[in-house]
């Protein structure tokens, strides 16, 4: 009964700091919350000045501490450092009334919501590189993003996709025994296994990547221990070149050191081995 009630209570305080569709803040007028997590929620907002819909991130102003706000600053400074076509900009990140807001164009939905219908084969190739090409361009400038999830990749109408939520992206700085120093933290299901232990590197992020893609073409998650070969692998042969299958089979690797370097590696096995399951299915182009 104490613990109910302390849950009701917990739920009341977040609850009371939700913004309400049409209430205001600075230029933005909210429409509709998106997401809600843990640390943050992000609102669906019309940007009244340059007259469009934008995305807003604000960290819960119950649980803000100086170290919070400080990981959610050192997020908007690592996003404004990558320009990339696939990975989500930054429009603005600020005070306003008191919170700390960041500001990133709108995608019309997240790759986790177009996973509950169909996708073709050639669009889950190009989701899958377009991953690729924004984690690759992210390691080149020695940043791994740590949450690779269909949740933190959103869809825009002209058809691209754009990586986001880099909060708990660490850049690579090295020790002497070229280990990262960086925290245990992920998601559960896409969190390699040495990520999970607090040691992520590049090939962590690959590790991801390489779940998700089997995700994607298969519509099944690989579970823990990650031994191959997973369920769905005999499908997954009759849709693409064994050159591809061979690619994800080494990005979920569970061990690193069998693992592609970085996403720059998997994007070079990568591309030839799509290029081979296009030629294997060209009715793939058609429709």
């Amino acid at each position: 009964m104490i613990a109910q009630d302390f849950d009701a209570i917990a739920r009341r305080i977040r609850d009371s700091h939700i913004l309400r569709a049409r209430s205001r803040i600075g230029k933005y007028r909210i429409e509709k919350k998106l997401a809600q997590g843990g640390f943050a929620t992000v609102y669906q907002a019309w940007d009244t000045i340059e007259g469009v819909h934008v995305a807003l991130k604000m960290p819960h102003q119950y649980v803000v501490t100086a170290s919070m706000l400080d990981a959610f600053q050192r997020e908007a400074r690592l996003i404004a450092k990558l320009e990339h076509p696939n990975i989500l900009g930054l429009k603005d990140a600020s005070f306003i009334d008191g919170r700390f807001v960041i500001a990133s164009r709108l995608g019309t939905q997240t790759l986790a919501m177009r996973l509950k219908h169909r996708i073709g084969l050639a669009t889950a190739l190009l989701y899958i590189e377009q991953l690729i090409q924004a984690v690759a361009y992210a390691h080149r400038n020695r940043i791994i993003h740590c949450d690779i999830k269909p949740e933190n990749l959103i869809l825009l109408s002209d058809g691209r996709l754009q990586l986001t939520d880099f909060g708990i992206a660490k850049v690579a700085h090295r020790t002497i025994a070229h280990t990262l120093i960086a925290s245990g933290s992920g998601t559960v299901g896409y969190m390699a296994p040495e990520q999970a232990m607090g040691r992520p590197s590049a090939k962590s992020d690959v590790f991801s990547i390489g779940v998700l893609s089997y995700r994607v073409l298969t519509s099944i998650l690989p579970e823990w221990p990650f031994d191959w070969p997973p369920k769905g692998l005999a499908n997954l042969k009759r849709k693409v070149h064994g050159d591809l299958v061979e690619v994800l089979r080494k990005a979920m690797e569970p061990r690193p050191s069998h693992r592609y370097q970085d996403a720059n590696s998997l994007l070079r096995a990568y591309l030839p081995a799509k290029r081979k399951t296009l030629r294997m299915r060209p009715e793939i182009h058609r429709g």
